[in-house]
């Protein structure tokens, strides 16, 4: 399988978004003929005010942002992992949700980011996500043309137990669409997505966002983009330039099970698992 990223910088303008992504679609599918396209964190709606985000986020299954990936999905007949957008809820609160589409543009996935990024950058800047967003609970993977794809987003990254569970039900790719902050991505962005990789022996696909957005307050934030396909061994095989556009990477199953082979992690598992509990007793 071949898989494109498109390099984003959304801004809080969800028609100029669409327009952005679908280009972007375009070019990768003129240029590379992938099997799969991926979309960053927040692809249809970045910055703006607390409220212009609520009257922006999309409706979900018939809402403009889902529509056009699906129709996207569809018109090309490629697999279309929908990067993640905000969605409205039934509360005052949006959801960070990834939709995953397959050739006949069938919604096959949706996943809620778990971990909601309420941090201080280096900088200083506070990031709230809890305050506007409700968080998932479901691990969810889906299964594409013989690979199982496992779903994550951005901050989801630090946490290496959902990678180990998504690992635990067959994952071979794990897909990490992110909005990673200049401030931290400069430093953990790329040890921590091959850190996962050789961690879980899969493919890790990150597709990120670059460049800047502006807040309801009228300040610039910044996103470090190097969106970039890690393989099982931990070596980086594709990685974006700084700016907008795509790259692209193809997945080798055959590759994966030899990695698995010479170093059988999953079979030497020990910590949580009934052969310590054995051991225990």
């Amino acid at each position: 399988m071949k898989i494109a990223l498109l390099q984003m910088n959304s801004v809080s303008d969800v028609a100029a978004n669409i327009r952005q992504m679908t280009e972007l679609a375009e070019r990768a599918i003129a240029l590379e003929q992938p099997d799969m396209l991926v979309t960053p964190e927040h692809w249809n709606w970045a910055g703006g005010s607390n409220a212009q985000k609520f009257a922006n986020a999309d409706d979900g299954p018939g809402g403009v942002a889902y529509s056009a990936a699906r129709a996207l999905a569809k018109k090309h007949g490629v697999w279309f992992h929908a990067g993640s957008i905000a969605e409205k809820t039934t509360g005052n609160k949006v959801s960070n949700v990834t939709y995953a589409f397959d050739r006949q543009g069938n919604q096959v996935a949706r996943y809620a980011k778990i971990h909601l990024f309420d941090i201080t950058g280096p900088n200083g800047d506070r990031y709230e996500e809890s305050a506007t967003v409700a968080p998932g609970r479901e691990i969810v993977t889906y299964q594409a043309e013989g690979l199982t794809i496992g779903c994550a987003i951005c901050y989801d990254l630090r946490f290496p137990e959902l990678f180990q569970a998504l690992a635990a039900r067959g994952s071979h790719v794990i897909m990490l669409p992110s909005a990673f902050t200049l401030q931290t991505g400069k430093d953990h962005w790329e040890v921590l997505i091959r850190a996962r990789a050789i961690e879980t022996e899969t493919y890790m696909v990150a597709c990120g966002e670059t460049g800047s957005f502006t807040t309801g307050a009228g300040e610039k934030r910044f996103t470090y983009g190097h969106s970039l396909v890690a393989d099982p061994w931990g070596h980086v095989i594709a990685k974006a330039s700084d700016g907008v556009g795509i790259t692209a990477a193809r997945i080798d199953r055959e590759y994966i099970e030899r990695c698995r082979r010479q170093i059988p992690v999953a079979e030497h598992k020990v910590i949580g698992t009934a052969r310590m509990q054995r051991a225990a007793e």
